[in-house]
């Protein structure tokens, strides 16, 4: 019996300890994936740490598996946390809100101080909408700078053609050649899905031939630049477009041709070809009545001849008949 009872001692001591080294295996592994892990995001998880990023190690480690550029997201993070935006919470830009982003294809650094340069102006674009803009392949960034400071548009465009100048003629026929300045900023509200830059340039120029061909003389043009301006911005120009018209302003006006006087000359010489056609086709009518003419005294004349050669053989013959008394 005691014998026995050593040996289940024994045993029973046996199985404790391999517990214990199993359990301080575990625990070693353990230690050392959290030392790994540590070494490999513990600078970087520090930083978003002491910043405030909200930024956890699993979360790094994820990053990594899922391909993710951690290190970009957790500098966004702390832009965003130190420009006074909100990463936490329902509506706060959060991580996975980023790595969305990022897995999407679109452009972290652009979007990030697109969105911070917005909060400092006070615009209104949050993070969905800035996606947005950022997916559909549009300079986020561009366009909020663009809000805050407008931009000047010169139409029509010299890097789109030869042309330098639009050409417009007023009623008198006189051409004006002019160059315009507009001064646009950015819709947000309508930067998915609006008009270009090449949209306004058309609408302005169109709006600018219209405006003077509807001026009695080209005098009224030159003497009030500013009622072409007028007229082109009550037309609404920038509807369904990604900019909003500020102004427009006629920055050159050069006299062109008199192409009314032109037209009119060429007109006149036109006529006068006419008018020589038709005094040539009445000669030539005279000419063959004429020869008509000629061609009718001929034969009357034959048929005077054929008569005065008929008349001594008609005396003849009454001769010979005894007609004569």
């Amino acid at each position: 019996m005691d014998l026995l009872a050593l040996d289940v001692l024994f045993a029973q001591m046996d199985t404790s300890s391999s517990l214990q080294l199993v359990g301080l295996i575990l625990g070693l592994l353990f230690l050392g994936g959290i030392a790994l892990l540590f070494f490999a995001y513990g600078k970087l998880w520090f930083q978003g740490y002491m910043s405030g990023a909200q930024v956890s190690l699993l979360s790094l480690l994820g990053m990594s598996l899922r391909k993710v550029n951690a290190r970009l997201i957790v500098q966004a993070k702390i832009m965003l946390k130190q420009a006074g935006l909100a990463i936490s919470g329902k509506s706060g830009i959060t991580t996975r809100r980023l790595e969305a982003h990022y897995l999407a294809g679109g452009n972290i650094p652009n979007l990030i101080r697109a969105l911070i340069a917005a909060h400092r102006a006070g615009l209104n674009l949050n993070f969905d909408q800035g996606a947005a803009i950022d997916l559909a392949g549009r300079d986020v960034l561009e366009a909020v700078r663009t809000s805050v400071n407008p931009k000047v548009i010169v139409c029509p465009d010299p890097r789109k053609g030869t042309k330098t100048t639009l050409s417009a003629i007023a009623k008198n026929g006189v051409e004006l050649k002019v160059r315009a300045q507009v001064t646009v900023r950015t819709n947000l509200d309508q930067l998915i899905g609006g008009a270009t830059e090449d949209t306004i340039i058309a609408r302005v120029g169109e709006g600018i031939i219209t405006a003077i061909g509807s001026a009695n003389t080209h005098f009224e043009v030159m003497e009030n630049p500013d009622s072409i301006s007028r007229k082109v911005l009550e037309r609404g120009l920038d509807a369904q477009t990604a900019f909003q018209i500020v102004s427009i302003d006629i920055a050159d006006i050069d006299v062109g041709e008199n192409i009314g006087a032109r037209l009119q000359a060429d007109q006149a010489s036109a006529d006068t070809r006419v008018a020589q056609a038709k005094a040539e086709e009445r000669r030539a009518l005279a000419l063959a009545i004429e020869q008509e003419m000629k061609a009718n005294v001929a034969e009357n004349r034959a048929h005077v001849v054929e008569a005065e050669a008929k008349v001594p053989k008609a005396m003849s013959d009454a001769f010979r008949k005894g007609r004569f008394a």
